[in-house]
């Protein structure tokens, strides 16, 4: 393979034709490179610059499957681009009957730009990929969980073992049955579409042999649609907070977006924006408009 079309170009040519604003930074008057800078692309994928470095130089030509993946994101790679780059990187790429954790770059454009919700992007298997600054601001930054713990299913049933899961505020569901019927269709329709995925097959096993109402539900075949939910997050600076929650799914990858509004014009709007501006951790520390593997992928 000619150095021009290895590892360490591609990645300097895709990071070169992402626009600052497309990656949701400003653009200044004094910006020179057109692109992303190697500082930024760092960031939103999670690794250190010297180690953005080292890849575009040819120093660094074994990434794990992780960074792969988090550079992909960062880089708003389609999937056949991500594809290329796992190639590049002497990886098989994600199987077609695998859960990918992937998100197109033009999902990526509309949750960036869903402005005052809290919005999150979910794996097929419920598992956290993606947060917004409104998510980690009114739920609790989920950066400080192990990422195997940042699962909507293992937070509904939880495992008594395992400890803490995904919010670090308590959050109370008004449709609990609705809500835990839905997610057990949602796995059992995803452990159809994605056969062969450890991940998925390990969430079931832990699920059935850990939690009993997990188990019954799953055992009875249970089939229900996951779409929308009122839920009451108890913030320790605002108070309770009532959000509507609802649920959009994109296309075979079934990947979730989960968005949290309040109503307009009440309490709970302004306790949201409260939040918000009160409970926003440091952008280089939080998961906002960055990958969430950022702090497990560094180098």
């Amino acid at each position: 393979m000619t150095q021009a079309a290895g590892l360490g170009a591609t990645i300097r040519a895709w990071r070169d034709r992402l626009s600052p604003t497309a990656a949701g930074r400003p653009v200044g008057h004094g910006r020179r490179a057109a692109g992303l800078r190697r500082e930024e692309l760092a960031e939103f994928a999670g690794v250190s610059v010297d180690y953005i470095v080292r890849l575009e130089q040819g120093r660094a030509t074994t990434p794990s499957a992780q960074v792969v993946s988090a550079l992909a994101r960062a880089l708003q790679l389609t999937s056949a681009e991500r594809d290329h780059l796992f190639r590049l990187a002497r990886l098989a790429p994600p199987a077609d009957d695998q859960i990918s954790d992937h998100i197109p770059p033009g999902v990526q454009r509309v949750v960036g730009r869903l402005g005052d919700a809290a919005v999150a992007v979910f794996a097929a298997d419920w598992q956290l990929i993606w947060w917004n600054r409104g998510w980690a601001a009114l739920l609790g930054d989920p950066s400080v969980r192990p990422p195997a713990r940042r699962n909507f299913a293992r937070d509904t049933f939880p495992v008594t073992s395992e400890g803490p899961q995904l919010s670090q505020w308590p959050v109370i569901s008004l449709d609990t049955e609705a809500t835990s019927l839905a997610v057990v269709s949602d796995l059992r329709r995803a452990s159809g579409r994605f056969p062969r995925d450890l991940r998925l097959a390990t969430l079931i096993r832990d699920l059935v042999e850990g939690n009993e109402r997990f188990a019954a539900l799953w055992a009875a075949g249970t089939v229900a649609a996951h779409r929308e939910d009122r839920k009451i997050v108890r913030h320790p600076s605002v108070g309770a907070v009532t959000v509507d929650c609802d649920v959009l799914t994109d296309g075979d990858a079934e990947l979730k977006i989960v968005i949290l509004t309040a109503a307009p014009g009440t309490s709970d709007e302004t306790s949201m924006r409260l939040a918000t501006v009160a409970g926003v951790p440091d952008p280089s520390e939080s998961g906002d408009l960055a990958d969430p593997a950022r702090r497990d992928a560094r180098r």
